[in-house]
């Protein structure tokens, strides 16, 4: 800071003699002024970055622990998911070692949501993608167990997510089942569509524009990173970006604009 500041006068009493010191000596002072802020603004999104990593896994250990055991498969989608991220090898360490913490009987649950909705405060898409991964790891035997339903709506209450957040989710995770399985379209594929973008059957076109064109925004993965969202979770917002453009195609094509 100093420095800079030394630099500024003296730049600025070559130019303008004793008044440019002065001026130099203030920009000087105000440019040091704006590289502190921003290297402190960096190192703050890096620990926010860390920080939702770390939640993220420590919840899903609670989330897959809550039916009484972590099926194989939940530990084949935790390592897929290292993969899908492209975590280095001491980022997967730390990952794991968050996942075996919320597997232990003294986790602090809700201290950890409440960590969370902290980070995401109103950032609804950011913390949908939260969300996202925790149903992808449940998800991953096939079957939705009582406890793990009422865990996850617990983490959904935690996170302070809407019923309709809830649904939202939900439908993407049954449209990306169903296209990945080849599954023919269907009315309840068409209804999980006006769920994706939070509207309902009867929703205008006009309507059904502008929620998809908010949502587009809001879930822009350069933006969810400014906001928080690792680096290693691009590719998870993009393929929320990708769901609700299908689920927009889906109801277009239904009312016949396709």
């Amino acid at each position: 800071m100093l420095t800079l500041i030394l630099i500024g006068a003296l730049l600025g009493f070559f130019v303008g003699g004793p008044f440019g010191l002065l001026i130099g000596g203030g920009l000087g002072w105000w440019l040091s002024g704006r590289l502190s802020g921003g290297l402190k603004m960096g190192r703050g999104l890096l620990e926010m970055q860390r920080q939702f990593l770390d939640s993220t896994f420590a919840v899903m250990g609670a989330l897959c622990q809550a039916d009484g055991q972590i099926s194989g498969n939940e530990r084949q989608v935790l390592e897929q998911l290292f993969l899908r991220l492209r975590l280095p090898e001491a980022a997967k360490a730390d990952a794991r070692a968050a996942f075996e913490r919320g597997t232990s009987a003294d986790f602090d649950l809700d201290g950890e949501l409440a960590r969370v909705a902290r980070l995401t405060r109103s950032q609804t898409a950011l913390r949908q993608v939260f969300l996202q991964v925790q149903l992808s790891a449940i998800a991953a035997d096939g079957v939705l167990h009582p406890a793990e339903e009422q865990m996850i709506m617990r983490v959904a209450r935690g996170l302070g997510c809407s019923a309709a957040e809830i649904a939202q989710i939900e439908a993407m995770l049954r449209g990306a089942t169903q296209q990945g399985a080849g599954t023919a379209e269907s009315q309840s594929s068409l209804d999980d569509a006006y769920k994706v973008l939070g509207l309902e059957p009867d929703a205008s076109d006009s309507e059904l524009k502008r929620a998809y064109r908010k949502l587009m925004s809001e879930n822009h993965p350069d933006k969810l990173a400014s906001r928080g969202l690792p680096e290693s979770m691009r590719e998870v917002a993009e393929a929320r970006t990708v769901e609700i453009g299908n689920a927009y195609q889906r109801i277009r094509q239904a009312r016949g604009q396709a």
